[in-house]
């Protein structure tokens, strides 16, 4: 059980997605009563999309799904109905959550108190789901990854956090930008506003001025020294992680290939060349 809500409000956090979520107050927590019942996505994808209810609730909510349906969500991204499920629910990254840890994290799950909330399942528009790759089941063990290799544990941890699809570019159809992986530029609209991910990686246009008690400060406080980040950034779920797996996951950030990508929320938005949107800083790439 402390595995599993280690899981879910730390790495993985998971309520940020499935609550209602208070975007202007520091750390954007989730509304007291609304944890995990689920809400309107925030983002504008095209269509409107409902992230459901995962709580016990047996109307609205996960109550009277069955331990292999949860985990086939998880980690497949089949619904408890057997529909496909959208691709920001990050199943594909799911995929590496060792068996132990899904089972930590279904058992947490089933724990919170229940909330009554109907939501309307969100059916996939055709070429939404023309686009996606047949699901692939899991047919065999998931084990956990070497926690005592820091970069392995790194990337187990960053996996969970999903960091590379905020952090990543996307072209006009949402598909990743070939060299651009952790580079930031990613235009993230909502009732946060409007800002583009930073550049992660250990380039001088990325975080390669950061040390470990960089990192940790920022993740802990959301501020890089007197910047404040946006409320997007979920560090107010990542602050509950331990100091072991931040450094671990710093330690992983520092072996990605260094990426020229220049991107300033603090500067007016220009027209970038290399992933093609308006950001800070864009007309200097």
């Amino acid at each position: 059980m402390a595995r599993g809500r280690y899981l879910v409000e730390g790495p993985m956090h998971c309520f940020d997605c499935h609550s209602e979520v208070n975007w202007k107050a520091p750390g954007a927590p989730v509304v007291p009563g609304k944890k995990g019942g689920g809400a309107p996505f925030p983002m504008d994808v095209g269509f409107p999309l409902n992230v459901p209810n995962i709580t016990p609730d047996p109307e609205t909510g996960a109550g009277k799904w069955t331990d292999e349906q949860l985990a086939r969500a998880i980690r497949e991204g089949i619904g408890h109905d057997g529909r496909r499920l959208f691709p920001l629910m990050p199943y594909m990254k799911f995929r590496v959550l060792s068996d132990e840890d899904l089972a930590s994290v279904i058992a947490y799950v089933r724990s919170i108190p229940p909330v009554h909330n109907a939501l309307l399942a969100t059916p996939l528009p055709e070429p939404v789901k023309i686009s996606l790759p047949p699901p692939a089941p899991i047919t065999g063990p998931v084990p956990p990854p070497d926690f005592s290799n820091p970069i392995k544990r790194g990337a187990y941890l960053v996996a969970l956090g999903n960091c590379v699809t905020c952090h990543t570019p996307v072209d006009q159809q949402g598909r990743p930008l070939p060299g651009l992986d952790f580079a930031g530029g990613q235009i993230l609209k909502g009732p946060w506003g409007e800002v583009a991910s930073a550049n992660i990686t250990p380039d001088a246009s990325g975080i390669s001025y950061y040390n470990q008690a960089l990192f940790l400060q920022t993740l802990r406080t959301g501020h890089v020294r007197t910047r404040k980040l946006n409320s997007i950034m979920p560090w107010g779920t990542f602050r509950n992680m331990t100091d072991q797996d931040l450094n671990a996951i710093y330690t992983y950030l520092s072996t990605l290939s260094p990426v020229v990508h220049r991107v300033d929320n603090t500067e007016p938005p220009a027209l970038c060349k290399e992933c093609g949107s308006q950001h800070g800083y864009g007309d200097r790439n």
